[in-house]
């Protein structure tokens, strides 16, 4: 049978005025789509992860915005409703409680500060006065290559995109690739277990040149793969 993915894209309070998740979110549907999943876009954040328990993919995918941060200049924010995040946050938890894996990109890591449990899940954070980016540009990626099922056979590569540095990373992921930044290294991309469910946090994926690059590619179809103990 065909794995299912969803994939949650930044829309309504989860959009911002940097990132073009809808492009973005094609781009690794695409991706995911050739590995082999069958993949389903969802833009309607809170519902989506409202629905999880139902909808139960096999794979969850996350490429969303700060629902606290700013919005597009055409949006318009939503009212408080705390009880629609508690609905989002008890989603999200059951599809974890049930064993199924969770795919976090890029500023996902900034997402769901209404969760919690939301660092512990992805083992890291970005962390307001601290975390930031260097301009964005092509920037060099070190791979630890065949330390791992996702980075094996993957190079030191290229890519346009933002490179995350300084967040807070637990002691217990395992990370997979860095980049360098200020006499430091930086990890951008690691795997992390959460009671027993899989998660894995890719904080590249700025834009959809991030998605032109093969090695970037690789580990994206690698990472889905792996998440259901596919490699």
């Amino acid at each position: 049978m065909t794995a299912r993915a969803l994939l949650i894209s930044g829309a309504g309070r989860y959009a911002d005025p940097w990132h073009p998740f809808a492009r973005t979110s094609a781009a690794v549907a695409d991706i995911v789509n050739e590995a082999g999943f069958a993949v389903d876009i969802a833009a309607d954040v809170d519902d989506a992860l409202a629905g999880l328990a139902e909808s139960a993919p096999d794979l969850l995918m996350l490429n969303i915005g700060d629902p606290a941060g700013p919005l597009p200049e055409d949006a318009v924010a939503d009212a408080p409703d705390p009880a629609r995040d508690e609905r989002s946050r008890s989603g999200l938890l059951a599809h974890l409680a049930a064993g199924r894996p969770v795919l976090a990109l890029h500023v996902s890591s900034t997402s769901l500060g209404y969760v919690p449990e939301w660092e512990s899940i992805l083992g890291g954070a970005w962390v307001p006065g601290t975390t930031m980016h260097p301009e964005l540009g092509v920037a060099r990626i070190e791979v630890d290559t065949d330390a791992h099922p996702i980075v094996a056979g993957v190079a030191d590569f290229e890519v346009h995109d933002e490179r995350y540095s300084w967040m807070r990373v637990s002691p217990s992921v395992r990370e997979l690739a860095w980049h360098e930044h200020d006499g430091a290294r930086h990890p951008l991309l690691w795997t992390h277990d959460y009671g027993g469910a899989r998660v894995v946090y890719d904080a590249l994926g700025h834009d959809e040149r991030s998605y032109q690059s093969a090695s970037r590619r690789t580990l994206v179809s690698r990472a889905a793969l792996w998440l259901l103990g596919d490699l």
